[in-house]
This record gives structure tokens, C-alpha cells and sequence, in this order.
């Protein structure tokens, strides 16, 4: 982590490194939790990136990105979809 942290300085490039999630199974929390899904990567990927995205699938070939955690961003969310064209806009259902 630390090497690519170091890269990023030096020649001025994004790094973008992906983390698992897993289902955090909970006996008291009931079955409508706001998000039971859980980084695996914890504290050492939390406190080693400045910008933090959460991608997920949405309905048909939507997909979602929210922006988390970010010190220049405010919260939010955007909708896109990928296609045989690259990354496009999500079509309106």
C-alpha cells in the first residue's frame, strides 16, 4: 500500500484500489438494516485512501457509484451503465 501511495506522489496519478465486502450477519439486527454489507479491508483501507467510493448494481444493466468518504467531495450518488460503447449514461426506466 505503501509503495503505491508513494508511486501516486511522485509521477501525480490516481490509484485506484478495490476491497471485498461481506455480508455482516448480525443475530440482533433485524432483516431491513440500512446495509449489511461490510469492507473487509478495514482500517488500513479506510485510513490509506482520500477518496472513497461504494459501487453497486441496480436495476438491469444501471449500476451505481456513491461517493462516501472524501475530503473535496460532498456525499452523493450517480447512476451509469456500461456498455459495448465503454461507460455511458443510464438509460430512464
Amino acid at each position: 500500500m505503501r509503495q503505491l501511495l508513494r508511486l501516486a506522489d511522485e509521477f501525480g496519478v490516481a490509484v485506484v484500489i478495490t476491497n471485498q465486502v461481506v455480508a455482516q450477519v448480525d443475530g440482533n439486527a433485524g432483516p431491513f438494516q440500512a446495509d449489511p454489507k461490510k469492507p473487509i479491508g478495514g482500517n488500513i483501507m479506510a485510513h490509506a485512501s482520500t477518496t472513497r467510493l461504494y459501487l453497486r448494481k441496480g436495476r438491469g444493466e444501471t449500476r451505481i457509484c456513491k461517493i462516501y468518504d472524501s475530503p473535496c467531495l460532498a456525499e452523493g450518488e450517480a447512476m451509469f451503465a456500461i456498455t459495448a460503447h465503454g461507460i455511458d449514461d443510464a438509460q430512464e426506466t
